[in-house]
């Protein structure tokens, strides 16, 4: 409560000069909202009003879902329906109604409503998850203004429009509000928008003047006001609206406007009455309705059910034929038949009528080439297969407790063939903590920690040296805190070349760690920096980090010492610094800051104040802040941090002391990945102040359109002539593992492009972070050129931009260097003018030739573009990743979506096909999970079409050998079987279980993955193969079987075989061809890939026994047909082995000449693994991991390669310099 009144009195309008609080004048003009667009009208604190028409708004209620109880049947069946081979069951059913069916209507119904029910019924649970998680959101409770100025708690869902909504610090607002009043008497509130736009920052958003009286909760009791504004629409960043109160209308900003799923931050609490609501909302607005996604895999099977089809229809065609020709012409002579006394069904005198009844027998008998069992079998092996994600202990993550999660099974396949990753940045690459980490001031490097890409770039060079065999094997190793001897190295032999490691992350995590501080250095810590050689300008530096800031101190009762509420995670740590060095900022009042310094020359504890006389704030546009500040000297002084290359620009003559030394230093911190910025002051005298501060409150004064032009240009005269103190870097915090995670992924292939809301400078520095970006990329930034913009207009801009695209598009096409490296760079009013439809595809097209990209200050409605840019415009498989609600759209237009379950909200995770807990598991997820889903249901699918021809063309060939009439060779209960169990189960442990290398192997061999993207195990060329097996095997088991019984005796007794004994062999011969072809298949066995293969066959033989002993009613020709006929015969037995041998034979040889002359990557590692070489032969073991990785151009490995080339061209400068030294010394002495 103590924290709560001492902040509630600190007014903020000294500290925010351009923007946040603006005078309010009578001469402000009210907006004009009149017209199209703008038809909303919201009357305040009388939501019952807009509960009926003309003005029914829609509720606060909110559904990510694909379906409702209204349209779950209608879609789910068009969703069913879509899949071809489902459509022609479904006319296969309809006609079984009809006397031309060879089989009853139930056998053919029965199984496509269990198929179709089935797949409806996992969509049904999949959406109910979804719905579930809606309702924890609209089920949150708010404090609304119930009536008599009391409030009381509503869930979301309840909020309408014109509510009053009274929201405390770190809360989510539940609708768009126009803010009313806060705990600050100024009228200002704190803002995360990071669950909107990314931005870590907080925004200042401000109360009109007019309501900061509505202070408390009896204030609303007679509160009434009418707010007239734009309709909705998904602009984040714009608002136009009046508000009338008290005879009064004052115009409406974004500046008043709290956005649903943005978080109240360093605020007690807001009043704020509800403008829009539920998919109103601006945030929702943004969102899109949740497609229905389907697997690439998934599509091309509907081609290949086409050309089954077709086959189907040819071979129907040529029964139906071969039928009409043998009524006509053979039928008459057949009097066993009575052709005189018939139906249409066989009536010689109408042979085209019986052709056309047997063209529907046909179609309906041959149905078994379409496998009604394969849909079914896909869902029972994708929910498996989801399980084993969910279940996936790699990816649990201890922190939050949370595992990955796949919420639609649909898409396991995709993971494997996914060609480009689309992510977010905060909270999906970084987790928003600063830590500060070095600095340099007056010209000296401070700072011995290391940077977690430093810490992973050293593991990695090590490794990849390592690897390099004898090259490097002689080099010295000693530990140090950089690797800029790789820079130094110097000498000629190897031998005097030191590689320089950096300290481990054990030993990091053993010091004290404070929260955003993981500096270490003994020259500065506990006062030693009084004892440098300039320690006056070190003092002035730490001076400038405690005062030029924007922050709040909060005394922290548990450890005695402050936290600090701050606009930006930066501002935070640069504070803890400076507390960390004995500078300590303790208070704030109106017009001053107090900074508590502990080590002054007395060795007290002194509390000094610095009187704030104005305060120039940071904005991307400026890139820098400054502080004018009067010590308790009188002395007055210009602070100023900001981005180097402003503040270098803006350096005094007499102030560019130490730029050379700092400019390296920041180079060497811009490498490592480090946030950098520049600080400087100047010494103002009085005049000189009071005329500039004249020229400043007229410009803050003003009234108009030109008011924060004059703004800047009054600060930027101040802003001049700076002397330069140093520099600091900080650490923005990666995700644990996300540099490592980024690498393997790139050496899986993988491009990744950054979509992000922050700013490009903040993108740029995460880039350098996680190796998207290093040293040495040639970086192409792709922005709007002011002076195009204000001269020409929009026409003007779309050619420079185009133009801009063109050349770097052609700058690269020209690049002779093989190692040269591109980085796109755009950010998102540039994004307007290069999505449009006459220029998108020039950018795709460089961004696709670019080994990075990186889109900033992106909407959620850009980021949605860009990825159905990628998608459709490169045609490959696309993966977006995010966290946030801003990411929603880019996360449901993507082929798949991935959520991060982080703190900030569920959003991105109810729009998302799989969510996981940190962005290090999405390496897991696509390189073990994705590689395996895509190779068991490829391999699943041509194996179904396999046994499906095999099977079914065997139907066709008896058919034609009996004349063409319908007759089976099969009994129907085989033929029922057939799909359903005796060879369903195997193919389901081949989709869960196959593994053609383990976990382990798949993260060492990333490559591997390309197989997916690639579609080496699903392209015509191995489909058609599969088809092609098919028929063999279908050739062999009939031909065969008729060969060898045909006018051979069967029995003891000298009897041949009859239609019962041939067609009970035959199906033998297919239940076991077609078993030992999936054992063959199969890389990896389990004990439930051995029971369901073996004991399918085993299955077969009790099924066929225990049907022969049931009545002859029920199993007719098959009645003791195994007891009696089969077992006893030995040519039964040798034809059952002779067939299945024949069958397999083939596939035999392919995959024995695949493996000794032309083997892929993974029969190279099973045989490896296979002979133990990896623990044999180690090094053998490692030159085939440096191998199995793509060429990248990002991550460490490029980095690391990119070092390793620079040191070798080091080298082989010095010896040609040698040689050449030494030559000529030979030739001198010669001479003389």
């Amino acid at each position: 409560m103590t924290r709560g009144r001492i902040r509630a009195k600190l007014r903020q309008s000294h500290l925010y000069t351009f923007t946040c609080l603006r005078p309010q004048a009578d001469g402000d003009v009210p907006h004009s909202v009149n017209g199209p667009g703008f038809s909303r009208i919201v009357y305040c604190n009388q939501p019952q009003v807009h509960s009926k028409k003309p003005l029914y708004y829609t509720s606060n209620y909110i559904s990510t879902t694909k379906y409702n109880i209204v349209t779950f049947l209608p879609k789910a069946i068009f969703e069913q329906f879509r899949r071809v081979a489902n459509l022609y069951f479904l006319l296969a059913a309809i006609l079984s109604l009809t006397p031309v069916a060879p089989f009853s209507a139930v056998s053919m119904i029965a199984p496509l409503a269990f198929v179709v029910g089935l797949s409806m019924a996992k969509e049904a649970l999949e959406d109910w998850r979804r719905f579930i998680q809606d309702m924890k959101v609209n089920a949150r409770k708010a404090s609304v203004h119930k009536g008599n100025g009391l409030f009381g708690f509503k869930p979301w869902q309840k909020i309408r429009v014109g509510d009053v909504v009274k929201v405390e610090k770190d809360q989510f607002f539940p609708a768009d509000l126009l803010l009313l009043s806060s705990s600050y008497e100024d009228g200002i509130c704190y803002v995360e928008t990071m669950n909107l736009d990314g931005e870590t920052n907080l925004k200042v958003k401000r109360a009109l003047e007019v309501t900061l009286t509505l202070e408390d909760d009896g204030t609303f009791n007679d509160f009434r006001g009418t707010i007239k504004c734009e309709d909705p629409n998904p602009s984040l960043y714009t608002f136009v609206g009046n508000f009338e109160y008290e005879r009064q209308v004052y115009p409406l900003d974004p500046s008043q406007i709290l956005l649903r799923d943005s978080k109240l931050r360093n605020t007690s609490y807001v009043y704020g009455v509800v403008i829009f609501t539920g998919h109103d909302s601006k945030v929702m607005q943004n969102s899109t309705e949740s497609p229905s996604k389907r697997s690439r895999i998934e599509k091309k099977m509907d081609q290949i059910i086409y050309i089954l089809f077709t086959l189907l229809v040819v071979i129907s065609m040529i029964s139906s034929i071969g039928f009409a020709v043998k009524t006509k012409f053979q039928m008459p002579d057949w009097w066993y038949l009575q052709p005189n006394d018939t139906t249409s069904f066989y009536n010689p005198k109408k042979p085209a009528v019986s052709g056309i009844f047997h063209l529907v027998t046909a179609l309906i008998l041959y149905g078994y080439l379409i496998p009604i069992s394969l849909y079914v079998s896909i869902e029972v092996v994708k929910v498996l297969q989801a399980t084993f994600i969910n279940q996936d202990i790699h990816m649990y993550d201890e922190e939050t407790g949370k595992t990955a999660q796949a919420r639609t099974s649909n898409l396991n396949e995709e993971l494997g063939q996914v060609d480009t990753i689309l992510s977010d940045k905060t909270g999906t690459l970084t987790c928003n903590q600063m830590d500060f980490l070095k600095c340099s001031i007056a010209g000296i490097a401070y700072g011995t920690g290391s940077s977690e890409v430093e810490l992973a770039a050293a593991k990695q060079m090590a490794i990849d040296l390592e690897e390099q065999g004898n090259e490097f094997s002689n080099f010295p190793m000693r530990k140090n805190s950089s690797c800029d001897s790789w820079d130094n190295a110097s000498g000629l032999g190897a031998t005097e070349i030191e590689l320089e490691t950096v300290v481990t992350s054990k030993e990091k995590e053993h010091r004290n760690m404070i929260k955003g501080f993981s500096f270490e250095d003994i020259r500065l810590m506990g006062g030693n920096w009084s004892k440098e050689p300039n320690a006056d300008v070190i003092g002035l530096f730490l001076r400038i980090l405690a005062v030029c800031h924007t922050a709040i101190p909060e005394r922290n009762e548990e450890i005695g010492g402050f936290n600090y509420e701050a606009e930006s995670p930066d501002e935070g740590s640069f504070l803890v610094a400076a507390r960390e060095f004995g500078f300590e900022f303790c208070k704030r009042t109106q017009s001053s800051v107090y900074v508590r310094e502990r080590y002054v020359s007395s060795g007290q504890s002194v509390e000094r104040e610095y009187k704030i006389l104005n305060l120039l704030e940071f904005t991307s546009k400026r890139k820098r802040m400054s502080a004018i500040v009067r010590d308790e000297d009188g002395q007055i002084f210009l602070l100023c941090k900001g981005a180097d290359s402003i503040i270098f620009d803006r350096l005094a003559k007499n102030g560019r002391m130490y730029e050379e030394a700092t400019t390296r230093h920041l180079n060497e911190y811009g490498e490592t990945g480090l946030r950098t910025l520049a600080l400087a002051y100047k010494k103002l005298e009085e005049s000189e102040y009071s005329a500039w501060n004249t020229e400043f409150m007229k410009a803050k004064t003003s009234i108009g359109p030109d008011r924060d032009a004059m703004l800047e240009r009054v600060s930027d005269a101040m802003e001049r002539e700076l002397i330069l103190v140093g520099a600091t870097a900080i650490e923005d915090k990666l995700q644990k593992g996300v540099p490592q995670c980024i690498d393997k992924l790139a050496q899986a292939g993988l491009k990744l492009w950054v979509l992000t809301g922050d700013k490009m400078e903040t993108a740029i520095n995460i880039g350098y972070s996680c190796s998207l970006l290093r040293q040495g990329m040639k970086q192409i930034c792709i922005s709007v050129n002011p002076d195009v913009l204000g001269q020409d207009g929009k026409e003007a801009v779309k050619e420079n931009i185009l133009m801009q695209i063109t050349n770097a598009s052609q700058m690269i096409k020209l690049e002779k260097d093989p190692h040269a490296a591109f980085a796109l760079i755009i950010d998102g009013k540039t994004l307007e003018y290069a999505l449009a439809d006459d220029m998108k595809y020039q950018f795709l097209g460089l961004g696709v030739d670019c080994a990075s990209v990186i889109c900033c200050r992106v909407s959620p409605k850009q980021k949605a573009l860009v990825t159905r840019l990628v998608k459709e415009g490169t045609g490959k498989t696309t993966l977006a990743i995010g966290d946030g609600a801003n990411d929603v759209g880019m996360i449901q237009e993507a082929d798949i979506g991935v959520g991060i379950s982080g703190v900030e909200g569920m959003q991105a995770v109810m729009a998302s096909d799989f969510s996981i807990a940190q962005f290090r598991f999405l390496e897991r997820l696509l390189v073990v999970h994705g590689h395996w889903c895509y190779k068991r249901i490829a391999q699943m699918i041509c194996y179904f079409f396999y046994k499906n021809i095999a099977f079914g063309l065997t139907l066709f060939y008896f058919e034609a050998f009996t004349g063409f009439s319908g007759q089976s060779v099969y009994d129907d209960w085989y033929m029922l079987l057939f799909n359903v169990i005796l060879t369903s189960l195997p193919v389901i442990s081949l989709g869960v279980f196959e593994q053609d290398v383990s976990s382990e192997v798949c993260l060492q061999f990333p490559a591997l993955y390309q197989q997916g993207p690639r579609n080496l195990f699903f392209d015509w060329h191995r489909i058609f193969g599969w088809m092609g097996n098919g028929l063999y095997s279908s050739l062999i088991i009939f031909f065969l079987n008729i060969i060898i019984f045909y006018d051979q005796a069967f029995r003891s007794g000298g009897q041949t075989a009859d239609m019962a004994a041939v067609g009970t062999t035959m199906f033998t011969c297919i239940i076991c061809a077609v078993n030992c072809q999936i054992a063959l298949t199969m890389s990896h066995f389990t004990w439930i890939q051995h029971l369901f293969v073996w004991g399918s066959i085993t299955t077969w033989y009790i099924f066929l026994l225990l049907y022969g002993m049931t009545s002859p009613l029920i199993s007719g020709n098959a009645y003791k047909i195994l007891v009696e006929a089969l077992a006893p015969a030995p040519i039964y037995w040798c034809a059952i082995l002779l067939v299945t041998v024949t069958c397999n034979l083939p596939y035999l040889a392919h995959i024995s000449f695949q493996r000794s002359f032309n083997p892929m990557d993974h029969h190279i590692i099973q045989e490896i693994k296979y002979y133990r070489k990896d623990v044999e032969d180690q090094g053998m073991w490692t030159r085939e991991r440096s191998k199995a990785r793509q060429e990248t151009k990002i991550g460490f490995t490029a980095r690391v390669d990119a070092k390793i080339r620079h040191l070798r061209g080091k080298l082989q400068k010095k010896y040609s310099a040698t040689n050449v030294q030494t030559s000529l010394s030979v030739e001198g002495e010669a001479a003389t």
